[in-house]
């Protein structure tokens, strides 16, 4: 009875077998025939505009091509067809403008004047009436010094003035007798004359304490430290309490005036007839300064200032340019770009700067043709204009079409499609849908 039991139990497990044998051998038949009898097969399927179709598959495929696009017959199909196609390209035009010509140099910011004060009286430094760094306008006061001193000896002289003048004015009635007496023969000449000399001695001794007045409230005046130019202020170079002389070299603060701002900079000297034109004729050239990383604009000014003589060691000719500098955006001694605007090209040709390529032999465009091909021309190229566009000095035409992306798989005559936006989705949506139908016959022979 157990015999019974265990017989049918075994053939049905057979069965099993040979039916996974089966499917095993029918699966790798289909395999074979779908990855091996496309090329060999016939072609009697229809295929699209990318190729012929394979064989039964490739028709199949051909139709789909026909339906999406780009897929030529089955897979053998869309690789044969895309030998023939056009290279799809991106193009530019060819245009005229006004395109400015600017130089470039590197350059220092100097102020227009910077100035170290310093006392010109001795005495102790009483008060200092300015903060570090603020604004300060000429004539405004910066400093005191002890005047003391200057007072008493004003004092004194306006004493010996006034001492002086009472002499002077005895001495000159005095002498105004005695012409009388001389007239009336009642007085000697060498008494007049005495008197005479005794009153000049009194004027002159009136002058000298004027003068030593005046001196004495000069002096007065210096102990008031102000501000001979107007600008900012840097560090306190004394403090209050010490003593100052007016030989010392060391002073109490520097100005620096930086409105208006100038930068120096050197041209090459095959620049200066150029430059001397523009400047002869009364014209300023336009200067334009940006940062260190010649990125950002800092200020705008003008150049009106060449030097009278070339550099002899760099070949170069030092020239000026002068800022407002209202935004106190140029500092002394910063390091800069400068650019001068030194002519201007009428209707130049410009075309975008990816059109044009560099070779061994020079630059070079794509021109494209009416018939859709494509030819190598060499070009002259000029100045950038701008940050996407190139002035053309030769070899293009306002109005051409010029191959901006696509560029190395070009050759002269090669045939071109010139991409649009709807070309880009087209095949955008084509390599989506090749992707899928690789994806279905991968998953098919498996």
């Amino acid at each position: 009875m157990t015999n019974n039991l265990k017989k049918p139990v075994r053939t049905h497990w057979l069965r099993w077998l040979l039916l996974i044998i089966l499917c095993a051998i029918i699966g790798g038949v289909v395999w074979r025939v779908w990855f091996s009898g496309g090329p060999a097969g016939g072609f009697a399927g229809p295929g699209g505009p990318g190729g012929p179709g394979g064989h039964a598959r490739g028709g199949r495929g051909g139709e789909m091509h026909n339906q999406q696009g780009k897929r030529g017959g089955g897979r053998w199909g869309a690789m044969a067809g895309g030998a023939g196609a056009a290279t799809i390209v991106h193009a530019g035009v060819a245009s005229q403008a006004d395109v400015p010509v600017y130089l470039s140099a590197p350059g220092t910011v100097i102020p227009n004047a910077s100035v170290t004060v310093t006392s010109r009286v001795d005495g102790q430094l009483e008060k200092v009436y300015f903060t570090e760094g603020q604004m300060v306008k000429a004539g405004q006061l910066l400093a005191q010094i002890d005047d003391r001193t200057y007072q008493a000896t004003l004092a004194q002289y306006q004493g010996a003035l006034a001492q002086n003048q009472a002499l002077l004015t005895s001495a000159r009635l005095t002498l105004a007798r005695y012409r009388k007496l001389f007239a009336e023969d009642s007085l000697s000449r060498q008494d007049l004359e005495t008197q005479e000399a005794t009153a000049g001695q009194y004027a002159g001794a009136v002058k000298e304490d004027q003068a030593q007045i005046d001196s004495a409230k000069v002096s007065i005046d210096y102990a008031r430290i102000t501000a001979p130019v107007s600008g900012r202020v840097g560090l306190r170079l004394v403090d209050p309490g010490n003593m100052v002389q007016s030989s010392s070299t060391t002073g109490i603060v520097t100005i620096t005036q930086m409105q208006p701002a100038a930068v120096t900079f050197s041209v090459p000297q095959s620049n200066i007839p150029t430059l001397i034109k523009a400047l002869h004729h009364g014209e300023a050239l336009p200067a334009t300064a940006f940062d260190q990383n010649n990125t950002t604009v800092l200020a705008q000014g003008e150049v009106r200032f060449i030097s009278n003589s070339i550099d002899t060691s760099t070949g170069s000719i030092e020239m000026k340019a002068t800022f407002a500098n209202k935004d106190e955006s140029l500092y002394a001694n910063q390091f800069v770009n400068l650019r001068l605007q030194t002519n201007v090209l009428k209707n130049a040709t410009v075309v975008p700067v990816q059109a044009v390529q560099l070779s061994s032999d020079g630059s070079f465009v794509f021109v494209i043709n009416a018939d859709n091909t494509v030819t190598r021309k060499s070009i002259t190229a000029g100045p950038a204009f701008g940050t996407d566009k190139q002035v053309v000095l030769s070899g293009v035409n306002p109005g051409d079409r010029l191959v901006t992306d696509g560029i190395d798989r070009l050759t002269t005559g090669a045939k071109v499609s010139v991409a649009t936006d709807s070309t880009v989705t087209t095949t955008t949506t084509d390599s989506a849908a090749s992707a899928a139908d690789t994806k279905d016959s991968t998953q098919a022979s498996h």
